[in-house]
């Protein structure tokens, strides 16, 4: 069990690397864009990736065992 939290905390690692590597003045301008959004739409679409997180975490419980 800690290898697998070790594991998913390395591939958020490297997804949350990948854009601004990547696309570095588009990820800059994304980040500028929401630091204009209200709290209450940054807190649902946190809440929504949190939800989007458990489920495919349970999802792939059930199906590798």
């Amino acid at each position: 069990m800690n290898s697998t939290i070790l594991l998913a905390l390395a591939l958020v690692l490297v997804l949350e690397g990948l854009g601004p590597m990547l696309y570095p003045r588009a990820w800059r301008k994304m980040i500028a864009a929401m630091t204009q959004l209200p709290d209450t739409i940054l807190r649902r679409f946190g809440g929504g990736l949190v939800v989007a997180g458990f489920v495919i975490y349970y999802m792939l419980t059930k199906t590798i065992g």
